[in-house]
């Protein structure tokens, strides 16, 4: 099977587009979501993050309160290791456990830190949701209305623009309308298909 590794800045996009590949029979599998069940209230990575970074990061629910994780991990990349270091193992974990029930041409795996954490060995092909920084700020903004500068800060922590296109084997401009980024979807998935039928022949 075919592992296309689906990865781009915060803001760029990335479920929109995961949605259409879905709506299009390919399978999903998306590290942010693994990553939310990992840390819900009192499951066994959310006890050890509250150990490790203390009591001021949980929530009234026994859960951890993101936001506050969040601005203390992108503030000190000290502590955004630490976090890593927890939780990326048993999201690689998680993510290959779901690849073995997987019956399809090809998959595509979700990992906005793909390139950040260097887990390109997990997939054959990198595809890059692209966007200019403006349009970043200005979806984060209207999202999670986060400050500018804290969106700056988290996109300061994440590699360049000009870095992710040097590596992709594949990009999505995301500044368009929905039925261009469908357009867009539809050729690669053809791509894909036809990538997969003949990595598939080749064994």
């Amino acid at each position: 099977m075919l592992r296309i590794g689906l990865t781009g800045g915060i803001g760029s996009g990335k479920s929109t587009i995961a949605s259409l590949f879905a709506a299009l029979g390919v399978p999903v599998i998306d590290a942010d979501v693994i990553a939310h069940q990992l840390t819900l209230p009192y499951a066994s990575a959310t006890t050890r993050i509250l150990k490790e970074f203390g009591a001021d990061i949980a929530d009234a629910n026994g859960g951890i309160d993101r936001q506050r994780l969040a601005q203390r991990i992108f503030n000190d990349r000290t502590e955004r290791v630490r976090l890593e270091g927890i939780l990326h193992p048993l999201i690689r974990t998680e993510m290959q456990r779901q690849q073995e029930n997987i019956d399809a041409p090809y998959c595509l795996l979700v990992i906005p830190l793909l390139l950040e954490a260097d887990l390109r060995d997990m997939v054959d092909r990198v595809l890059i949701v692209d966007v200019d920084e403006h349009t970043q700020i200005a979806r984060i903004t209207a999202r999670d209305g986060r400050s500018e500068a804290e969106i700056k800060a988290i996109m300061s922590s994440q590699v360049s623009r000009a870095q992710r296109l040097e590596v992709a084997d594949d990009s999505i401009n995301n500044t368009g309308d929905l039925a261009k980024l469908k357009v867009q979807v539809e050729t690669l998935h053809r791509k894909f298909l036809a990538l997969a039928l003949d990595k598939s022949s080749n064994r």
